[in-house]
Order: structure tokens, then C-alpha cells, then sequence
């Protein structure tokens, strides 16, 4: 028989997947699709499409989704563009893709030919943080079908040591998904202010930015789960392509904080330079990991600059 105590655990943990899976539905009715749906070899991706002229796609970071450019630069960039800002497979309403372990060039495959479903051909592929790889892994991949990158705060290179001790956990066998269904919606949602925090420091959180981004959906345990195995495996797949970054042809700009230290410029931003001359660089004084909310005049700004927007003439 098992004794009292094992009992007491089980009957915690069930109580604690209980907890999340009410938590889970909570978070989807707070914070329903803001976009449309497009179904591309089967896997359904949710997205926003607004404005009129050359395309851009905007790509999020790790622990995200689109609303974290719906809630900063995407209506300014929408005046001059056609935007169209996709959530990752696995990420906010858009479905992960099936098998092993999609790798930044072919999650890049998927959303170019998203793109060309709808009608937005040869777009700029603009990428925060972890779609900095989305970014790099374009420009080497498929040069042919993009007018360029945008790397705002991005990965561009690899790295040593842990990114974080819930990645560590997370990746666990039995452990992980364990954790997710029982921990990391109850803690989670407690810690996410000051999670956000260290995100944007030395700058100060935007009012309403915990809300705007929709910071909650990561919480949900497939996504978080789903994260933690593109941050876990992201590194090794950035000591392959990194090598080819010689290969690159179109324009390349990256655009970063200088007080950065989640995706430090020295080690995602200036390693390129070398290699590919003929990027350009916009240094945001003072800013840290998320300029776009930060710092969006700056960020809207340098895109403009480097991409001219088409001129619309109307019907």
C-alpha cells in the first residue's frame, strides 16, 4: 500500500494539473486570437495582416507571441508596409509542426510560403531575440526569396552555459512535463512582472506591457514546453549556420540595445560584422533587450531608412 504521504504528493500534483488546466482556459478567454488563421502543409498558423505595400514579416522572441509587436511597432510600420506579424508553431494560437525538432530554417520555410499564400512576395524578415535565428537562417537559406533581414536584439551567434534554470528543468524527461502541468502556471503567473522586468532593463516597463504582450499564453504547459525545446536546442543549430554567414548577399540590419545583456551585441551583433560587411548597425543608447516597446521611434525609424517604404498610389 502506498503510504500516506506518497498519497498527499499525488494528490497535490493532481490538484496542481488541475489548478493549471483551469489556468490554462483562463488565460485562452482573457486572451483570445487577434488575427486570422492560414493552414500550410497541414499546420495552422495564426497572424495579423494590416497596411498596404512592401511586406514585412515580424517574427517574436522566446516566452511570446505576435501581440508583442501588435502592442508596439506594428500599426506605426503598417502606415508604410504591408505587416504581417505570425505566432511561431507552437507559440501563442499557431499549431507546432510535427516530428522532430523544427529548426529555424525550416520554421522560415514555413512562414515564407505562408507568406506567399497570402498574396506578400519577397518580404523584409524582421526577428527579436530567439527569431534573430529566423532572420540569419533566411538570409543563408533562401536569399532568393527575401529583400532582407531585420535582426531587432537578435541571435545571430551561439553561447556557453544554461539559459536559465526552468529551461534546465523543463528539458527533463518525466520532470519537465511534470513541472509544466503543476508549477509553472501557479509561480508563473506571480513572477511574470518581475520576469518582464529584466527583460527591458535599464528601461522601465511600459504601462499595461504585461497585458499588451499577452505575456500569460506562455504559461500554458505546450507552450511552455515547446519553448524550452527551441531555447534548449537553438545553440547547437547557431554553431552550424553561423559558419555560412559568409554566404550572405541581401541587406542584413541589426538593430540593438547597447545596454543589452540577455542577447549581448558583442556576441550576436559585432561577430557579423567581419564577415558580413555590408550589414548595417543602429545602436539604441541606454536601451536594453526590448527596444521595439522601449525605444519604437527608433526602432520604426532605422527600418524606414534601410528598407524605403514603396510609395502607394491609390486605386
Amino acid at each position: 500500500m502506498l503510504g500516506y504521504g506518497v498519497l498527499g504528493l499525488i494528490g497535490l500534483l493532481v490538484g496542481m494539473a488541475l489548478f493549471s488546466l483551469w489556468g490554462q482556459s483562463r488565460i485562452e478567454r482573457d486572451l483570445p486570437p487577434i488575427g486570422e488563421f492560414i493552414t500550410v502543409d497541414g499546420v495552422r498558423l495564426h497572424y495579423v495582416d494590416r497596411g498596404r505595400g512592401q511586406p514585412i514579416i515580424l517574427m517574436h522572441g522566446a516566452s511570446s507571441n505576435l501581440r508583442d509587436f501588435a502592442s508596439s511597432i506594428l500599426d506605426d510600420l503598417a502606415n508604410d508596409y504591408r505587416v504581417l506579424a505570425f505566432d511561431r508553431p507552437g507559440h501563442g494560437y499557431s499549431q507546432r509542426m510535427p516530428g522532430d525538432w523544427a529548426d529555424p530554417a525550416v520554421v522560415m520555410d514555413l512562414i515564407l510560403r505562408a507568406s506567399t499564400q497570402l498574396g506578400a512576395e519577397q518580404p523584409i524578415v524582421l526577428g527579436h531575440s530567439w527569431s534573430g535565428s529566423l532572420v540569419m537562417s533566411a538570409l543563408v537559406e533562401y536569399p532568393d526569396r527575401i529583400r532582407g533581414g531585420v535582426s531587432l536584439a537578435g541571435v545571430a551567434g551561439h553561447w556557453a552555459g544554461s539559459v536559465g534554470w526552468t529551461y534546465d528543468v523543463g528539458q527533463l524527461p518525466i520532470v519537465g512535463p511534470l513541472f509544466a502541468w503543476t508549477v509553472v502556471y501557479p509561480v508563473g503567473r506571480d513572477r511574470l512582472t518581475e520576469a518582464v522586468t529584466g527583460v527591458l532593463a535599464p528601461d522601465p516597463v511600459p504601462p499595461g506591457y504585461v497585458d499588451g504582450i499577452g505575456a500569460m499564453l506562455a504559461l500554458r504547459p505546450r507552450p511552455f514546453l515547446d519553448n524550452v525545446e527551441d531555447m534548449t536546442r537553438l545553440n547547437e543549430y547557431m554553431q552550424n549556420l553561423s559558419p555560412r554567414y559568409d554566404q550572405i548577399t541581401q541587406p542584413l540590419l541589426l538593430i540593438h540595445g547597447e545596454a543589452d545583456t540577455l542577447v549581448p551585441f558583442w556576441n550576436h551583433g559585432r561577430r557579423v560584422l567581419p564577415v558580413v560587411k555590408h550589414a548595417e548597425v543602429v545602436m539604441i543608447p541606454g536601451a536594453g533587450h526590448a527596444p521595439h516597446h522601449a525605444h519604437p521611434d527608433a526602432v520604426t525609424r532605422a527600418i524606414r531608412q534601410a528598407f524605403p517604404p514603396t510609395v502607394q498610389t491609390s486605386p
